[in-house]
C-alpha cells in the first residue's frame, strides 16, 4: 500500500510540474523529494550532479556560440541548401533540421528555419505540411544523436553507474545511424501527405484575402541579415571542441580493442579522468575560446535563449530526476519482484514505458534521468538502454511542445494543424514512424555490436 500511495505522489507531482512548465518540473521534483524523506521515511537517493554539470557546461558553450552569431550562420548554410533544391524540400528539410541540431545540441536551433521551410514549401507549391511536421520531429530526432545533448550526456553520466564503459562514440555509433534511417523513413512517409495545395480548402480561404494572399506572396529569408565576422570563427572553435571529445572517445574505443595508443589523460587512482569529466572541462575551455577570439560580451551570454532553456532543463532535472531515483530505490525490492521478468523477456516494453513517459515530459534528457534509475534497478545492462534511447521522444504526441506549436504558426497556408480530436495533428504519424523505426534501428545496431 505505501508503494502506492508513494507511486501517486510521484506522478502527479510530474503532472503538476507538466502542467505548470518550466522550471515548475524541478520545484515540484524537489517537494516530492522532501515528502519521500520525511513523510514516508525513504532515504534519499544522491542528487544527478554529474548530469547537471555536463549539462551546464555544454549549454554555456552553445550559448557563447549563439552571441557570437554561429546559430544565425549554420541557419543561413541551410537556407542555401534547400533553396538550391526546393522540390527536394520534404525530403532535405528534416535531413537539415537532424542535423543542425546533432551539431549544435539543442531543438531550439529549428525555430528560425520554419518560416524558411514553409516559404521554400509555398513558392514550389508543395504542402507546407509535408516538410514542416516531420522537420519539427526530426530536430527533436537529433537530440539523442548528438555529443553535445543533454539527454547524451546524461547517458554518459549514468553509464558509469550501470558498470559500462560506454563512450559518446559508443553513444553516436547507435544513435547517428538509426536516427537518419528514422528521419528518412518519415520523411518519405511525408512526400504525398495530404491533398496538393490548389485543392486545400483552407489554403484556397486564405488566398481568396488580399491581405492574406499578400503575405503569403512575401518571401521569408535569413540570407539578407549580415552576420558579425565571429560567426564562422565561432562555428569552427565550437565544432573543435566537439570534435576533441569525440577523438578523445575514439582514442578509448580504439585502446579497449587492443591497440596500443599513448594515454592522453591523467590518470585518478590509476584509471583515465572519466569522460563525463573530460566533457565539462573541453566544453567550458572551448566556450572560453569563444569568449576570446569573438569578443562576445558575458553578459550576453547569460541572457541569451539557449543559455536560459538549458538552464531550465537543468533544474527540471535536478528535481524529477532525484525524486524518481529516491522513490525507485526505496521500493527497489518490489520492484525488481514484479517487473524484472517481464522485462528481461520482452526488452521492447521498456521502450514503450520510455515513450509513455516522455509524452508527458517534455525533455528526453528528463525521461531518461527518471527511465535509466528503473533500468539500474532492474539490472538491464547499459548497452540494452542504449539500444532504446531514441524511445525517450514522445512529446508530438499530444502536441504541446513549442517547436509543434511554432511550426504550425509559422506555416503561413495553415495547413500544418491541430486536428479536431487533439491527436489527428500533422506531427502525429511522423513522430510514430520516426521514433518507431529509429529505435528498431538502434536496437539492432546495440546487438550486433555489443552481444547482449
Amino acid at each position: 500500500m505505501i508503494f502506492w500511495i508513494e507511486f501517486a505522489m510521484v506522478l502527479t507531482a510530474i503532472l503538476l510540474g507538466i502542467r505548470r512548465g518550466g522550471i515548475a518540473l524541478g520545484l515540484i521534483g524537489g517537494l516530492g523529494v522532501a515528502l519521500l524523506v520525511f513523510v514516508f521515511r525513504a532515504p534519499p537517493s544522491e542528487p544527478p550532479v554529474a548530469v547537471m554539470l555536463i549539462i551546464l557546461a555544454v549549454v554555456t558553450a552553445s550559448a557563447t556560440l549563439q552571441v557570437a552569431g554561429g546559430l544565425e550562420y549554420l541557419v543561413q548554410l541551410t537556407e542555401r541548401l534547400l533553396r538550391a533544391h526546393p522540390n527536394r524540400v520534404t525530403l532535405l528539410a528534416p535531413l537539415c533540421t537532424f542535423f543542425l541540431t546533432v551539431c549544435v545540441g539543442t531543438g531550439h536551433a529549428v525555430y528560425a528555419l520554419f518560416p524558411v521551410i514553409a516559404d521554400v514549401a509555398l513558392k514550389t507549391r508543395i504542402r507546407p505540411e509535408r516538410p514542416m511536421a516531420v522537420s519539427s520531429v526530426a530536430a527533436q530526432m537529433g537530440i539523442t544523436a548528438s555529443p553535445v545533448a543533454a539527454a547524451v550526456t546524461t547517458f554518459l553520466g549514468y553509464s558509469s553507474r550501470m558498470g559500462a564503459a560506454l563512450t559518446i562514440f559508443d553513444i553516436l555509433k547507435i544513435t547517428l545511424p538509426a536516427g537518419i534511417v528514422g528521419v528518412i523513413a518519415a520523411a518519405t512517409w511525408s512526400l504525398k501527405r495530404g491533398v496538393e495545395l490548389e485543392r486545400d480548402p483552407e489554403f484556397q480561404r486564405r488566398m481568396a484575402d488580399p491581405a492574406l494572399r499578400a503575405q503569403l506572396e512575401t518571401t521569408v529569408t535569413t540570407l539578407d541579415k549580415k552576420l558579425p565576422a565571429s560567426a564562422k570563427l565561432s562555428v569552427a572553435l565550437f565544432f573543435g571542441g566537439v570534435l576533441f571529445i569525440v577523438g578523445l572517445a575514439l582514442r578509448d574505443t580504439f585502446a579497449n580493442a587492443g591497440y596500443h595508443l599513448p594515454q592522453l589523460l591523467p590518470l585518478v587512482g590509476g584509471k583515465p579522468v572519466p569522460m563525463t569529466t573530460v566533457v565539462q572541462m573541453v566544453m567550458l575551455a572551448f566556450g572560453a575560446f569563444i569568449l576570446f577570439a569573438t569578443k562576445v560580451k558575458a553578459a550576453d551570454v547569460a541572457n541569451a535563449t539557449v543559455f536560459k532553456a538549458g538552464m531550465i532543463a537543468v533544474v527540471s532535472i535536478f528535481g524529477i530526476a532525484w525524486m524518481s531515483d529516491t522513490f525507485v530505490t526505496s521500493n527497489q525490492v518490489l520492484l525488481i519482484g514484479k517487473i524484472k521478468a517481464m522485462v528481461q523477456l520482452a526488452p521492447w516494453t521498456f521502450a514503450i514505458a520510455m515513450f509513455c513517459v516522455s509524452a508527458f515530459v517534455k525533455s528526453q534528457a528528463a525521461t531518461l534521468t527518471v527511465m535509466i534509475p528503473f533500468g539500474i534497478v532492474l539490472g538491464l545492462p547499459a548497452t540494452l538502454m542504449l539500444g532504446l534511447i531514441p524511445a525517450s521522444y514522445a512529446y508530438f504526441f499530444f502536441c504541446f511542445y513549442p517547436s509543434d506549436l511554432a511550426a504550425i504558426n509559422m506555416d503561413r497556408t495553415g495547413t500544418t494543424h491541430i486536428g479536431k480530436y487533439l491527436l489527428n495533428h500533422s506531427f502525429m504519424v511522423p513522430g510514430l514512424i520516426g521514433v518507431s523505426v529509429s529505435t528498431t534501428v538502434a536496437y539492432l545496431l546495440a546487438r550486433f555490436a555489443f552481444h547482449f
